[in-house]
């Protein structure tokens, strides 16, 4: 099986870890070595959320010069280049020689008149209460939105259009080599009249483009990888229950939070109904069983699967 995995930024961090390269590359351990069976048995491509990380290099750049400041399409190559760097080395030092992985900086085009840019929601960067989400969106002229119980900043997220390496992913592909690709959504960059390309402000949401890779890619799986064991109905009410297995059809007529699930229900969806292969979305260590159907939320095309709750 060709099968594409988005690691959750919480999935890499853990809610309220502090983010220190130790902890990071902790928590990368603990990821490959939950991949290491998918990786010997199937063909694997592996993209990551950036979200913390991209926000604290923001936060260190603004400490450098007020007027200076370098623009989230670098941050984003340099949190692709970060992460996957560990993610490359970790998986190798678990595999036998003859698997061989390779990261990939991936630049995703995006419609420079996306109405996203308008209007940010991608979260990104540390949480803070409401006094300091204040304190820092006067200083530093961010948009601040609500993140559960806290506020954090948010940015542009447009919808990602074509993946510009798309290429060189299917030759490596080809050739038997374990991908790390389109981390934090790619690099967002447009194309201008001259068709030159030019890098934007923006994050692109990671389940969205792992989608559109997975589609492009004709896999025959999408699995998103967070910290919840499940998606949920009813999330956070008395009566809330996972739901295991549902037809793209069946969830899409449900609500999800938009900051939370939503993307991933909405990336599966397009994954499935485009492709006829299945989404699943589950935590990092549940993985090879969410791929055989015994764990997570396993959605699928056809109409007539059953739709259960735990």
């Amino acid at each position: 099986m060709r099968i594409v995995i988005a690691l959750g930024g919480n999935a890499l961090l853990r809610r309220g870890q502090a983010l220190t390269a130790e902890n990071q590359r902790h928590n990368v351990e603990i990821a490959a070595a939950a991949l290491l069976p998918i990786a010997r048995e199937h063909q694997l491509v592996i993209t990551h959320g950036n979200g913390p990380q991209v926000g604290l290099l923001a936060l260190q750049d603004s400490a450098y010069k007020e007027d200076v400041h370098y623009p989230l399409d670098i941050l984003d190559a340099e949190t692709e280049g970060m992460i996957g760097y560990l993610i490359e080395q970790e998986m190798s030092n678990l595999l036998p020689a003859d698997h061989r992985c390779a990261t990939l900086l991936t630049q995703i085009e995006v419609d420079p008149h996306d109405p996203a840019f308008l209007h940010p929601t991608k979260p990104i960067g540390p949480v803070y209460n409401e006094a300091e989400a204040q304190r820092v969106a006067e200083a530093r002229g961010w948009t601040i939105a609500p993140d559960g119980r806290s506020f954090r900043r948010v940015v542009p997220s447009p919808r990602p259009l074509r993946i510009l390496e798309l290429g060189v992913i299917k030759l490596l592909l080809e050739n038997q080599v374990i991908v790390i690709c389109a981390g934090g959504g790619g690099i967002p960059v447009v194309c201008r009249e001259d068709g030159h390309l030019v890098g934007v402000e923006a994050v692109i949401d990671k389940d969205s483009a792992s989608s559109l890779l997975a589609r492009e890619l004709a896999a025959d799986a999408l699995i998103m990888l967070t910290d919840v064991d499940a998606i949920y109905r009813d999330w956070g009410q008395s009566n809330a229950a996972a739901i295991r297995r549902i037809s793209s059809r069946e969830i899409s007529q449900l609500a999800f939070a938009a900051g939370s699930m939503a993307p991933k229900v909405e990336a599966a969806c397009e994954f499935v109904e485009q492709t006829g292969g299945i989404a699943g979305v589950g935590r990092l260590q549940d993985a090879p069983a969410i791929i055989a159907g015994k764990a997570g939320t396993v959605i699928t095309g056809d109409v007539s699967d059953t739709l259960w709750w735990d």
